[in-house]
């Protein structure tokens, strides 16, 4: 690779990263201003659930229907993109206008969702064309670029002095998207996209007919049975646990503590990213979700205790439980022919999604029944079963290409 190039490729990766911060940005801008909600205007736990499972919805929707229409292999990764983008900004935007109680904020949240299937998949297909033995870094770098945007909503939270409250957020996340659907323009692509195949829908059953790829699922799948409820979910942990704390400004440190939370795993993305090139994929998976399990265990316990203490084993959490996330999108990119890449990553993502609203829902009413304390505990059953998929997959012949070499 010529300097030329190596100046290009990382122009454009970077470029490429400063995107999913900007437009990811939306998916978290409505649940990070719940609390101010739920005090003004008396929304339930419900509700709250809605708030954020309900981009995950579109999410879903939207992924099954680029899935099975094979979207993201067919248009142009950045013109899909740049129209994704804007019209989720849109979307998003809007909210504003409307009464939060109304239940047409939950279809404006449902769209923004669906438009993230021409987002989040696509980037990594669009970053894959750079990849040179370097993919787990390219992919951990736009999932961590990914992470701190999903955190983003929270400091803005904390920028908030003119009196706007929540429209602030909203209206700030859309504004950084239709940044976004501008600057994607000017990223450049590292490889021409192979053609893709004759339209068939039953391509997408493909993820589950090569055992492989069903590994790198499975193990997925138990990783956002995790991921998604906990980032939902930790601000208004540590808010409540600081009310019994009694500690002064505690819906500031709660947010600056569910930035922190969240932003953290942006950084344990990058560095699994660079250490499972070398190490291996499976091997850094799941050190990752045993973890992220343990802590999915613990912090419950420290509820109401020392905020110190709580706010460590957070941060480990937030770091160790999207470190893996990028090696398992690396895995299917690795092991699906190039001329399907985007839409294996649009079915993997899709089905981890609809698994997440799940537990996104199953929280609150934990909650109810038997307190904050034990609620997150139910999370680690998802990475103590991906621990034995990708387990599984290490021992598979197939598992040689992953990495390298190095499994």
């Amino acid at each position: 690779m010529t300097d030329w190039t190596a100046a290009q490729k990382w122009r454009s990766v970077l470029l490429l990263a400063l995107c999913q911060v900007m437009v990811l940005s939306l998916w978290f801008s409505a649940t990070a201003v719940f609390p101010v909600l739920k005090a003004e205007y008396g929304l339930s736990g419900l509700q709250a659930s809605f708030f954020s499972s309900a981009v995950a919805i579109g999410f879903v929707c939207g992924t099954l229907i680029s899935a099975i229409l094979s979207l993201a292999d067919r248009i142009p990764p950045k013109t899909f993109f740049a129209a994704a983008t804007l019209t989720a900004a849109i979307a998003n935007g809007a909210i504003v206008l409307f009464d939060p109680t109304s239940s047409f904020v939950i279809f404006l949240r449902i769209l923004t969702g669906v438009c993230m299937a021409g987002i989040y998949p696509v980037g990594m297909k669009m970053v894959s064309t750079w990849a040179k033995r370097d993919t787990g870094l390219l992919v951990g770098l736009l999932v961590g670029a990914l992470t701190i945007g999903s955190a983003f909503p929270h400091i803005l939270n904390l920028l908030d002095t003119s009196g706007i409250d929540w429209q602030l957020t909203l209206i700030a996340s859309s504004f950084l998207a239709v940044g976004a659907s501008g600057l994607i323009t000017l990223v450049s692509l590292g490889s021409d996209i192979p053609k893709v195949p004759p339209f068939d829908p039953s391509s997408a059953f493909y993820a589950w007919q090569y055992r492989p790829l069903r590994l790198a699922n499975f193990g997925y799948f138990g990783h956002m049975w995790e991921l998604y409820a906990m980032w939902a979910w930790i601000g208004l942990f540590l808010f409540e646990s600081f009310q019994i704390n009694e500690l002064e400004n505690g819906q500031f440190y709660a947010n600056l503590g569910t930035f922190a939370t969240i932003a953290v795993g942006g950084f344990g993305s990058l560095i699994a990213g660079i250490t499972a090139d070398r190490i291996g994929r499976t091997t850094v998976t799941i050190l990752a979700m045993a973890a992220s399990g343990t802590c999915a265990i613990l912090v419950g316990f420290l509820f109401g205790g020392s905020p110190m203490l709580l706010i460590i084993v957070c941060l480990i959490w937030g770091g160790s439980i999207v470190a893996d996330s990028a090696q398992f999108s690396t895995c299917v990119i690795e092991l699906s022919p190039k001329n399907m890449i985007g839409t294996m990553l649009t079915i993997q993502t899709s089905l981890g999604f609809l698994i997440s609203l799940a537990t996104i829902h199953l929280i609150p009413i934990i909650v109810d029944l038997i307190g904050w304390q034990y609620a997150f505990a139910m999370l680690a059953i998802g990475p103590f079963l991906g621990v034995i998929a990708m387990t599984k997959l290490r021992h598979l012949p197939e598992a040689a290409s992953l990495a390298n070499g190095h499994r």
